[in-house]
This record gives structure tokens, sequence and C-alpha cells, in this order.
């Protein structure tokens, strides 16, 4: 899964999606100007890429929400139930709500996907912060699990991140190499808790992986590891979806060497799609040094979307103004 520069595709671009190894894309606030360019862009990568590809955007709400002018404000995560409150049937409706409403504005620019929900705790992680729904693991699954309804009812997949759990490193991996010192029980009876039991119960259709390392497990960061990607999260959690790695231009993924051996790292450990973001001549080192008849497995293919409204339709919907008042209330509050 490679980006783009722009608001168009360059020439140069063109070329790049016609290689056999390109599957998706994934776009950036650069990527957008207003509803009309993005509907050409979506257009326009659609049709010059060889493959059909996975168009995704991180579009979780709060600061982190890539799409602003016309589409609604989602809230960041933390602010739905604030420290001690508890997870009324009202809260975990605005989640459903707030992840439908997400999920179906990107679907109606024919987006396949958001890198959401994140399942971090709210921890020590600045990076992580208000993207967390809560400090309690049980009040994650809670939260996160009503927002994964309100994705799947508008016809998108999830991907829970960031596997086991980015909540409890300070450092931020875009920047650095975080390592999680805490014990193994520690780590699989809080931050992995809430991973096993939405696998548990069947709700994650995806997981990305942290750029971080926990010794008492391995020595390499959550993606590259076979450890926790094969014999963790694939074996003992029984979790048969998609993992994708984290952007392989964070520094977190730096001491892996190359571009081109971090992706193989990030394939060897059992991941299905790997992504390089950012970085441009790290893509091309990638497509250049990885066999070309790598196919993605039907696991990525099956992260598409299905039948989708396009935006004017689905603003005349009762579902989608029931949701904008639901937004205005909770905005005012």
């Amino acid at each position: 899964m490679l980006d783009v520069s722009g608001y168009e595709i360059t020439p140069v671009e063109k070329d790049i999606l016609d290689h056999p190894l390109v599957g998706g894309i994934i776009l950036f606030s650069r990527n957008y100007h207003d509803q009309k360019q993005l509907r050409e862009l979506v257009k326009e990568l659609r049709k010059n890429a060889r493959n059909d590809v996975l168009i995704a955007v991180d579009h979780e709400g709060g600061r982190v929400q890539r799409f602003r002018e016309g589409f609604s404000a989602i809230p960041a995560m933390g602010a739905l139930c604030i420290e001690e409150a508890k997870v009324t049937e009202n809260v975990r409706n605005q989640a459903k709500t707030f992840g439908w409403l997400m999920a179906a504005e990107l679907l109606a620019f024919d987006i396949d996907i958001s890198f959401a929900p994140v399942l971090d705790i709210h921890g020590v992680s600045d990076v992580i912060g208000d993207r967390s729904f809560h400090q309690n693991p049980e009040k994650i699954v809670l939260l996160a699990s009503a927002f994964i309804e309100g994705m799947h009812s508008a016809g998108m997949k999830c991907t829970g991140k960031h596997f086991p759990g980015h909540g409890n490193v300070k450092e931020d991996s875009h920047i650095a190499l975080p390592v999680d010192k805490r014990s193994k029980d520690e780590i699989f009876q809080l931050d992995m808790e809430i991973f096993s039991k939405l696998q548990g119960q069947g709700m994650l259709d995806a997981v990305m992986p942290a750029h971080v390392i926990y010794p008492a497990v391995d020595d390499l960061p959550a993606g590259f590891s076979e450890i926790w990607v094969n014999q963790i999260l694939r074996q003992q959690l029984g979790f048969n979806g998609v993992v994708f790695t984290d952007d392989l231009s964070m520094q977190g993924a730096a001491h892996l060497g190359s571009f081109t051996e971090r992706a193989k790292a990030g394939l060897r450990a059992g991941c299905d799609m790997t992504l390089v973001c950012n970085h441009p001549k790290g893509a091309a080192e990638v497509l250049d040094g990885l066999p070309t008849d790598y196919a993605p497995t039907g696991r990525v293919k099956a992260m598409r979307k299905g039948a989708f409204s396009d935006f004017t339709s689905l603003k005349k919907t009762e579902q989608y103004q029931q949701a904008i008042r639901l937004l205005g209330k909770f905005s005012e509050n």
C-alpha cells in the first residue's frame, strides 16, 4: 500500500499504479481539497491501477481525521466516556452512530476502509492520548465493539490498532523505537486482552501491529515478529483476518534495514500487506526489491467495501440525518 503526492495523480504515479505489487493506496490530508476533487482522485486511482486496489485513509475522528471541509467532525474517541463514568447504552449508541457516520461518509466517496478503531489503552503515550477510547480495557471493549458495529452496518471493515498495545510506552514510533519493558503477563492481561476479547466476539476484520518492541516476548517490533503475528495473533487468538504493517517509513521500523528488508520482514512475520507512506524512494525500492509474483491474499480482497451510496443520496437518508443531530448534541455538550 502506497500513497500519492497531491490532489491529482502525476504521470510517474500512473506508472507506479500499474506495478503488479501495488495493492492499495492510502490517502492523506494533502490529497483532499474538496469533495468533487476527492471523488475524481479516487476514480482516477481505480482507473489507473493494475490491481483492484484497496483505498484507505486514517479517519479516526478527533485530531486524526484527514478530510475536514464537507465531512462530519467525528469526535476523538476519548471524549465518549470520561474517567469513571459508566458505559451506558446511550454512550454505546453514540459510539455506534459515530462509527457508522465515519464509515458511511467515506464509503460514499468509494473509499474502502478507515484504519480504525484505535484499541490502545489511554496510558502514558502522547501519540495515542485521546485517540484511545479509555484507560480501562473493559470499557474500551464495550465502546470499540459498538463503534465497529456501526462501521459494519455501514458496510466497512474495521482495522484494530496497534496490536498488542501502544498505550503504555511514552515514545512515539513515528520518530523513535519504543520499548515496552513490562512483563509478558502484564501485557497479555491488560493491553492484549482488548484484542483477545474483540477477536473472541468475531469483531475484528484486520489488525495493525505496533512498531513497538516487547522484550519479554521478542526482540523484534510486533509487526515484524513471527512470534507476535503468527504464533500469538494467528494461532493463539485464532485471528484469520488481514494484518497490515504500520508505515515502514516510521522510525520504529528503521532498524530493520532498507525498505525492502523492512517489507520482507513484515511479510515473513505473517503480515498480508505492507504500508510505505511519505517516502517515494522507499516505495520504489520495495517495488523493485520484492518478487513481482507476490499475490495479495483473499483476506485482503475481502476488505473491499460492498455497495455504497453517493454522498448526495446518503445525506437524504433518515439515518444520516439522525446521526448528524446526535453529533450536534454531542458537540454542544
